[in-house]
């Protein structure tokens, strides 16, 4: 096999593996976000909502924290705070770094559900939903949820051939 190919196969092998068990929400919850919001996963990305006086900023980042660059990037942030209310939506635009940032007349409460889309230049659209003054105590709710291992069919294709 060679160097190059072994490489690509052992990056695609991390990118399979590690969003599966490293990247769940009680995973984010359990951990200090760097600037003291929630995080999420979002395909390709980590993003860390925070939110403070009817400003919305959104952090993103690579599966290794790494920061991205928002320049050229567009978002919006869907926001409702309890089932049946309106939503409201705010624009979210590249402040500068891996930081996209909206203003709005929002208030946030443990009821309030905000969804974010981003999109950054030559990449797909991602999207991720937050829950900001959700409480840690709640975040291992769904059992569902758990990774579900040993599912694989169709073993024949490790089999060798003569």
């Amino acid at each position: 096999m060679s160097k190059s190919l072994a490489i690509v196969f052992i990056t695609a092998t991390l990118a399979v593996s590690l969003p599966a068990a490293a990247h769940t929400e009680e995973y984010f919850d359990s951990i200090a976000a760097p600037n003291g919001g929630q995080m999420r996963m979002a395909g390709p990305y980590h993003l860390e909502l925070v939110t403070k006086d009817n400003e919305i900023v959104l952090y993103v980042a690579d599966h290794s924290d790494k920061k991205i660059s928002s320049e050229g990037g567009v978002g919006k942030a869907s926001i409702q705070v309890g089932k049946g209310k309106p939503k409201s939506s705010i624009k979210l635009e590249p402040a500068g770094g891996n930081m996209l940032k909206g203003t709005g007349d929002f208030t946030v409460t443990p009821e309030t559900i905000i969804i974010t889309f981003i999109k950054l230049p030559d990449q797909e659209a991602q999207s991720a939903r937050f829950t900001p003054l959700k409480p840690k105590a709640k975040a291992a709710k769904k059992p569902q949820d758990k990774k579900r291992a040993g599912n694989h069919s169709g073993h024949d294709h490790h089999q060798m051939h003569h």
